[in-house]
């Protein structure tokens, strides 16, 4: 590539402000399209703006001076260029889509206005202007209701607890953040949110949103029992946002399925973030979304040999409180027939660990509290390295900080 190559990402959040910034800082020109009026920020805290510990600014990421504000309509792959809603258009000679994802919308009866917006009080949890609208709703005594255990769903009834809200968190799987943790950790999360004021139920299927007037009033359980609510915050999943790719006809599964150079069934597009799809993975989380763009900067900047090969990412988790809850979960967290396990508890400590070791290679692990271990933990997890037969070094791992 040479350095009047036109490169053009669409999608101002993580992974296109860092591929921005990176091809940049390599010499290579860029433009930047994002649809949000808000300063390109870091969606990961949006629930610290939501509890008052953060202001927007502070989440804000530094954005590179060619961002276009702009709603893209369309790709035209022949032409080569984006087309916008205004009905501007931008030529590129390498196109990359960095366009995130979508919150889930549960198909709850009432969920929508007949003029097919959510009702006044129901909030998804994705976008800043979500997180300010909810901010403007939330009061000491409101009677919140989150929809969704997993992390956004505990990250968003944490925030509104802080905010003194009375909050009632309905999952519908027997626990939260099942994806991440085994139960026992699980157990600690519920805990630490029954210390915030939050009432969990689990195992819990809802089937209606009740609104009088345009506003929501109840949510109604699959049991007939009915929350009263003042507040719905949908907090159940997200799902790749891929319209602008299959509209132009590019290979789409689950997200844009995409090699190692980071392309696309078209040659001259790229994919990166929540959007794509690399060896079969839509990871939806920060660390390989920005271990993408890094790749991708060196290859658009004609360093031939870069190529993503996978991300191996640790989910990390802290809810502030008047004792702070910190968690760490990766890989493989239960363990198959024949596996290893090791786990350490300490109940007055609140701290707990456990590792699953498959074939003296360490394949997973939940950490809750004192997480002065993970780092090492997570190295040799990513390194996959045998361990050594006497064991010894991995309890060392586990204890050299106290865990019992």
């Amino acid at each position: 590539m040479t350095s009047n190559t036109r490169v053009v990402v669409i999608g101002a959040g993580l992974a296109g402000v860092r591929l921005a910034r990176r091809l940049g800082e390599l010499g290579t020109p860029v433009t930047l399209i994002g649809e949000e009026e808000h300063r390109p920020y870091n969606r990961v805290l949006l629930a610290e703006v939501l509890a008052g510990r953060y202001t927007p600014d502070v989440i804000a990421l530094p954005a590179p001076a060619a961002l276009t504000r702009a709603r893209v309509a369309g790709i035209d792959r022949e032409a080569r260029t984006v087309e916008c809603a205004d009905g501007s258009k931008i030529a590129y000679d390498r196109l990359v889509l960095a366009t995130g994802s979508n919150p889930v919308l549960p198909p709850l009866r009432g969920l929508f206005t007949p003029d097919h917006v959510l009702p006044e009080g129901v909030h998804a949890f994705r976008t800043m202007d979500d997180c300010l609208g909810l901010s403007e709703a939330v009061r000491p005594g409101v009677k919140a209701v989150v929809i969704g255990g997993g992390l956004l769903g505990v990250s968003a009834a944490r925030a509104l607890a802080q905010r003194g809200a009375q909050v009632i968190l309905a999952q519908q799987s027997e626990r939260l953040m099942e994806r991440q943790l085994d139960p026992s950790a699980s157990k600690l999360v519920r805990r630490h949110l029954g210390d915030l004021g939050v009432e969990v139920h689990t195992d819990l299927r809802v089937r209606d949103v009740r609104c009088v007037g345009g506003a929501v009033r109840s949510v109604e359980m699959a049991d007939g029992y009915a929350l009263d609510a003042e507040i719905v915050v949908l907090a159940c999943g997200v799902h790749p946002r891929v319209g602008l790719a299959q509209t132009a006809g590019l290979d789409v599964r689950k997200g844009i399925v995409v090699d190692d150079e980071l392309r696309t069934s078209d040659p001259y597009i790229h994919a990166i973030g929540d959007c794509a799809q690399h060896d079969g993975n839509v990871y939806g989380l920060a660390t390989p979304a920005l271990e993408q763009a890094d790749v991708l900067a060196e290859l658009l900047a004609g360093r031939a040999n870069a190529r993503y090969t996978g991300t191996r990412s640790l989910t990390r988790l802290t809810l502030p409180g008047q004792t702070a809850f910190d968690l760490a979960a990766f890989g493989e967290t239960e363990p198959l027939p024949g596996d290893d396990v090791v786990q350490l508890a300490d109940a007055t400590r609140g701290t707990y660990r456990k590792v699953v070791v498959r074939d003296d290679r360490l394949v997973g692990g939940v950490l809750v509290g004192e997480l002065g271990t993970v780092g090492a933990l997570a190295r040799a997890w990513e390194g996959a390295e045998p361990l050594p037969s006497d064991g010894g070094p991995l309890l060392h791992l586990l204890t050299n900080d106290g865990g019992s």
